[in-house]
């Protein structure tokens, strides 16, 4: 058991448990579909995924803070409009400088809900409902209802969801799919390795504590706001590219898939634990379940409402189980020192006449 706490924290406990249910969800869909075990299914849940994503990491920098962003929806549907608006329009830009469009597009509006949740205080919950349904009635305004349409646009658009990054036998990996990988990956380093992934963590277990250290919290929980949004921006772009023609109704409740992926893979609601490895699981766990259910002709209702039991289950595990498991791994890192001190070999001191070396 030792042994075992040594290796494994409860967070990673969390993420190999999701894991085994992913691969028990595969397998009972797989009884259920006929064909489902193919690549064909494999594209499609993973096209699904890497928005979810990209969400999720821009969602987990905002939760490790102990808020939330309920606008990432709002926001993807908004970017991808305008990017397929200029893109429409201007047929000859450049695909990356369309993706930093994008991404310029979503941070602005990340640094409204930041400077109203960091500097004016208002709870992240009420600041981001109201933006949500701002910026979707800014997507309305924008469009007059009309809809941006893959055919006013060039090849590569609607190419790109199809590119291959690399393939090996029948496996492919999208380059779309690549990009969402990369991005837990960066984030992830940025969680574990730099100062400012250390102190979201700190902000979110004990806010006054990191207020007496003289943490800058306003303005890391700013900055968080400002990458959750420039992330919902690069998602947009995904959408974009994956379905081609976007409406009013663009993605409308991606929030909630989204704070299902961030909960149910470890990340506390209530901040200070999670990693973006857990995130992503969470996603592919949701993702999965969304597209397999869609196979399956299950009603819209309760796969929303299937989306929401998720999320309590996760919030009372982690009230229940992984608490428990924290308190437990603590108190036994706590026994290991205090005996590691017992045990101290005794410290020689040496006599400053002879130079007798003497051991109490």
């Amino acid at each position: 058991m030792n042994t075992i706490k040594r290796y494994l924290r409860p967070e990673q406990i969390r993420e190999l448990s999701l894991i085994v249910i992913i691969v028990i969800a595969l397998l009972i869909f797989g009884t259920q579909i006929n064909n489902y075990f193919s690549i064909r299914t494999f594209n499609r849940i993973s096209a699904s995924v890497m928005i979810i994503t990209v969400l999720a990491v821009g969602q987990t920098l905002v939760v490790l803070t102990r808020n939330i962003d309920l606008s990432v929806g709002s926001i993807v549907g908004l970017t991808a409009y305008v990017a397929g608006d200029i893109i429409s329009k201007n047929n000859d830009l450049d695909p990356l400088l369309l993706v930093l469009i994008a991404m310029g597009i979503g941070a602005g509006f990340g640094i409204v809900n930041g400077l109203l949740v960091a500097y004016g205080n208002i709870p992240a919950v009420i600041v981001t409902l109201g933006t949500l349904a701002i910026y979707r009635g800014l997507l309305v305004e924008i469009s007059n209802a009309q809809s941006i349409l893959v055919s006013n646009m060039p090849d590569w658009v609607g190419d790109l969801p199809r590119v291959n990054l690399l393939t090996i036998g029948d496996f492919e990996l999208r380059v779309l799919v690549a990009i969402a990988i990369a991005t837990v990956i960066l984030f992830q380093l940025m969680l574990t390795y730099l100062p400012y992934g250390r102190r979201l963590y700190a902000i979110g277990s004990n806010p006054e504590a990191a207020h007496v250290a003289g943490l800058p919290a306003r303005r890391i929980v700013f900055i968080a706001y400002i990458l959750s949004g420039a992330l919902a921006g690069l998602a947009g772009f995904m959408f974009l590219a994956r379905f081609g023609t976007i409406t009013v109704g663009a993605g409308v409740g991606l929030e909630l898939q989204v704070v299902a992926a961030v909960v149910v893979g470890g990340v506390n609601i209530f901040g200070g634990t999670g990693t973006m490895i857990g995130a992503m699981l969470g996603s592919v766990l949701i993702g999965t379940l969304e597209q397999s259910l869609i196979r399956m002709n299950i009603n819209e209702f309760w796969k929303d409402a299937l989306l929401g039991l998720f999320i309590l289950l996760a919030i009372v595990s982690d009230a229940l189980i992984l608490n428990r498991l924290r308190d437990l791994w603590t108190s036994d890192e706590m026994e290991l020192r205090v005996d590691s001190e017992k045990t101290q070999a005794p410290v020689s001191i040496e006599h400053k006449e002879t130079g007798h070396v003497a051991k109490p």
